[in-house]
């Protein structure tokens, strides 16, 4: 029979296999479960699994009954213990980020094998990671911003080139490139890096240097492909020719980069920063959607936005005025502009047709 979870008890007897979104067994059919089992479904967020009608000791299994109130709630409780999960070991990414950069500032090489430690088993949580695209930029702060920055622009990096298709192979190295992008910061006068005010004119063109100070860094590391190391160099460039170091365009700047770009411009215009003002997540979305036949390319922002803007009906979101809303109807063309039942006045508000209205937050379902 197929139950819930939470109507399960100690002795119920597997009748499949229970995999998690990675398709890998959690736990293997014939498996007599105990608390720990059940306890590790719900952890998962495991819909149902199949049981057999007979407990190990032969009696008769009669699934627990549990309100549906209390089941929600318990579901809440453990994608917010998830996320925390996920955060607590984001944080930690960063912090040692942090580290090896002190250590390129001190003209020390780029150790791969301790860059993979750090990031790869963070990108492999890819399935938490879908859940925390929305919220990456709550967790940076302006003092540390770089290392933030380089974190999640690997995490976001890797993310689009799984929802683009790319194996496994590939978007782990999409997202080494994406967080090695700003290594060469590194190099840069660490009075530009922490200024507060405004950049000047020169100021920028001393950070448009990174991409080429990055690309020194890892450039004769033998375990590191040759598309990891164009897609470092590269990240900068711009469809129409307008980017940096070099001035590429088009089919010249590597699939990898371009995914990168996006992502690194999303990122960093969602975060406050030392030097400016941290915008919506759906406002930039739109910007991008602005320069992605010009810039930028078409195929990925459409992807990433495709992964980002995919809301669901009865999606809980905040509106600029800061009113609490409900998605009530998403038009394929218009992904970042649905229609939002304002909770207060029950009001159906068409975010298409009111240009100084956007999603600010996304609350939840």
């Amino acid at each position: 029979m197929r139950v819930e979870p939470s109507q399960l008890v100690p002795g119920c007897v597997l009748l499949k296999n229970v995999t998690g979104k990675s398709n890998k067994p959690i736990i293997p059919q014939h498996t007599v479960l105990t608390e720990e089992h059940i306890t590790l479904l719900e952890k998962f967020l495991v819909e149902t699994v199949d049981v057999s009608a007979k407990l190990e000791d032969g009696q008769v299994f009669k699934p627990k009954f549990v309100h549906k109130e209390e089941i929600k709630k318990k579901e809440q409780s453990n994608k917010k213990q998830y996320a925390e999960l996920f955060e607590d070991h984001y944080r930690n990414a960063v912090s040692n980020y942090k580290k090896l950069f002190n250590k390129w500032q001190n003209n020390l090489a780029v150790d791969m094998p301790e860059v993979r430690n750090i990031l790869i088993p963070l990108f492999e949580r890819m399935d938490d990671i879908s859940t925390a695209v929305y919220t990456l930029h709550h967790y940076a702060d302006k003092k540390d911003y770089i290392f933030h920055h380089s974190i999640a622009v690997g995490i976001l990096s890797a993310y689009l080139a799984r929802k683009m298709g790319f194996e496994k192979g590939e978007w782990l190295q999409i997202g080494l490139a994406g967080s090695l992008s700003d290594s060469g910061m590194a190099r840069l006068d660490s009075t530009i890096v922490t200024k507060t005010g405004s950049l000047t004119f020169s100021d920028y063109q001393e950070i448009k240097k990174h991409p080429t100070y990055s690309y020194r860094y890892i450039e004769k590391i033998p375990t590191i492909t040759k598309e990891v190391k164009l897609a470092v160099l590269q990240h900068h460039e711009r469809m129409d020719g307008s980017g940096y170091p070099i001035g590429l365009s088009k089919e010249n700047i590597h699939i990898y980069a371009r995914i990168i770009a996006v992502c690194d411009i999303y990122h960093a215009m969602t975060c406050e920063r030392l030097y400016k003002e941290k915008q919506s997540p759906f406002n930039v979305i739109e910007k991008l959607q602005r320069d992605q036949f010009t810039k930028l390319d078409h195929q990925v922002v459409q992807s990433f936005i495709n992964s980002l803007a995919n809301f669901s009906i009865g999606t809980r979101v905040r509106l600029s005025t800061n009113q609490l809303g409900e998605i009530v109807f998403v038009e394929e063309r218009y992904p970042t502009r649905p229609m939002v039942r304002v909770e207060e006045s029950n009001e159906i508000v068409t975010l298409k047709n009111e240009s100084s209205l956007f999603i600010s937050e996304i609350i939840g379902n």
